[in-house]
């Protein structure tokens, strides 16, 4: 993490695309929102990737099978 004077610090952020089209920007960088899905879809079944939504701090539960594209969030 990294901040500027009189701002609070940044975090490395990463967009996921479900084939819904659905998008979510979320915190962490691309590799580590990666292995967090892998590990889901290698884990037990139905087993969901946590991940935090950048912009509201909520967890967000999300099917691995179901994502389509995972991306370096712009800034």
């Amino acid at each position: 993490m990294t901040s500027i004077e009189g701002q609070p610090p940044t975090t490395s952020a990463t967009e996921i695309v479900l084939v819904t089209g659905d998008r979510y920007r979320v915190d962490g960088n691309v590799k580590d929102i990666e292995r967090a899905i892998l590990d889901a879809a290698r884990g037990s079944i139905m087993q969901l990737a946590w991940l935090t939504e950048s912009e509201t701090h909520d967890q967000l539960g999300v099917n691995p099978e179901h994502v389509a594209v995972v991306r370096a969030a712009r800034t």
